[in-house]
């Protein structure tokens, strides 16, 4: 059975969608404002809209205003019909045309897909070269721990008590990335066809460890940026999980990746609230947590129940370099335990070298992401001023921490920008790689990793790219 989404959940969405001329009609503003929330993501694909009874009544129409809505909305490919069933929404077929440019010679691209930090050389160098001095220590053994070392383990709970949540040793394993936490998670809590409720857009990585382990995504869209009291939709997330009998629910509350979000203090709260009451296990991915580049974020998640009941996913990846390969979980002893077990199907460990150098780092934490923090700020700042400058019609907000920036373009053109981009020179990301089933033409992720000047240089290639799509027809028109 399809998910329904509420009628007073669309109509707030909506917004002020009423004509404000005479000669546009009622049910063609309609079927434009809940075509624009599909477009943007806001309007999950698969779900249902509410009956059109319901829909006529909290908007004030005539039922006939609402039934030729849905009509348009079918013919133009935005609602499936099902025989005995609701329609349920969807995406119409994408044009498949378009220009190639021929790059000049020479000419080296720009990927701006990739929200990943190059290394500090100084610290992490330092860090490996500690780690040598301190490898013999383990010659004795043989080398392989599923939970990870002691040392680093210690280290990490530390951290979460510095953060405000009591941790012991038995309550981390250490992981070969956040990404293979994940994993780990779903092979041990999710089965076969179980439900996994998500932020929506949300890391496209999670997206695929959900789809390979074949369990389904829900995805509950996140709230405009202007949304008060926060992007997260609570009570519409309590909905999905009641409806799906969703078992785990995914959220990346720290400088959400794509948006950039930080989810608040009260809202964490509330989230371990909502979940508990749907008996669902929270994961809470903390992966961007430390790079905060405006003010440090709410104490996390966990805090809320001092530690019990959360399970929390980290990373070094990001926070020092992509190329070290460590992450963590958090979570109970019992289900580390598990974890552990489980763990020996894929690998057998984390190296023991990179585990050594992620404790060294942890150790000079401060060290190492007070001077990362004024890179990024001023890496963010070129890419404002060159979207500024170069995309002026792209609507954009500065992120206060993370590695990149989600921006909306005018027309949902996304996934043929990221097709042609790569002849003018870039690599990028389109805005359905973030979302199920394809939403989000309207979006696109540019981290602001790269050097100032290829940053600058990365968007004016873009913007020629965006150039040849004339963005300004109603749909994409490909130049041949």
């Amino acid at each position: 059975m399809a998910r329904v989404l509420g009628a007073s959940t669309l109509a707030r969405d909506l917004g002020q969608w009423r004509p404000t001329s005479r000669n546009r009609p009622v049910y063609r503003a309609l079927a434009d404002g809940i075509r624009l929330l599909v477009n943007d993501g806001r309007i999950p694909l698969g779900v249902a809209l509410p009956s059109e009874r319901d829909l006529a009544g909290v908007l004030a129409l005539s039922r006939t205003t609402v039934t030729n809505t849905y009509a348009a909305l079918r013919e133009e490919g935005y609602l499936q019909s099902r025989q005995g069933s609701r329609s349920t929404v969807a995406l119409p077929p994408r044009p498949e045309r378009w220009e190639s440019v021929p790059r000049s010679a020479g000419e080296t691209t720009i990927d701006m897909t990739h929200a990943a930090v190059t290394a500090p050389p100084e610290a992490v160098t330092a860090a490996y070269q500690a780690a040598l001095q301190a490898l013999p220590a383990y010659y004795s053994g043989h080398g392989i721990d599923p939970v990870g070392l002691t040392v680093l383990r210690r280290a990490i709970a530390r951290r979460y008590e510095e953060r405000g949540v009591p941790t012991e040793v038995d309550q981390i394993m250490v992981t070969s990335g956040a990404q293979q936490a994940w994993r780990l998670l779903l092979e041990v809590l999710a089965s076969p066809g179980d439900r996994v409720v998500v932020d929506h857009p949300t890391y496209p990585n999670a997206l695929e460890a959900i789809r390979r382990t074949a369990a389904r995504a829900v995805p509950v869209p996140l709230l405009p940026a202007d949304a008060a009291p926060g992007r997260w939709d609570l009570g519409s997330m309590h909905d999905a999980i009641r409806q799906t009998g969703a078992s785990l629910v995914y959220v990346l509350p720290d400088f959400h990746n794509p948006t950039g979000a930080v989810m608040g203090r009260e809202d964490r709260a509330d989230l371990v609230s909502v979940t508990r009451r749907a008996g669902a296990t929270l994961v809470v991915d903390e992966s961007m947590a430390d790079l905060w580049l405006d003010a440090p974020p709410p104490p996390p998640v966990a805090a809320a129940t001092h530690g019990h009941g959360v399970v929390t996913v980290g990373s070094a990846s990001k926070s020092y370099w992509g190329g070290l390969r460590v992450g963590w979980i958090r979570a109970s002893p019992t289900l580390i335990s598990r974890l552990a077990t489980s763990r020996a199907a894929e690998d057998i460990g984390t190296p023991i070298m990179d585990q050594l150098a992620c404790g060294e780092l942890i150790a000079r934490h401060d060290d190492v992401l007070t001077p990362r923090r004024d890179v990024l700020r001023r890496r963010r700042g070129a890419l404002l001023d060159a979207v500024g400058e170069a995309l002026p019609d792209w609507r954009v907000e500065s992120p206060p921490g993370g590695l990149s920036m989600w921006l909306r373009m005018p027309a949902p053109v996304s996934t043929a920008l990221a097709a042609v981009a790569p002849a003018h020179g870039v690599v990028v990301a389109a805005g359905p790689r973030f979302g199920v089933e394809g939403a989000f033409e309207h979006y696109m992720r540019l981290p602001f990793t790269e050097s100032s000047d290829r940053i600058r240089e990365a968007v004016h290639r873009l913007a020629s790219a965006y150039r040849t799509l004339d963005p300004g027809a109603g749909a994409p028109r490909m130049v041949l």
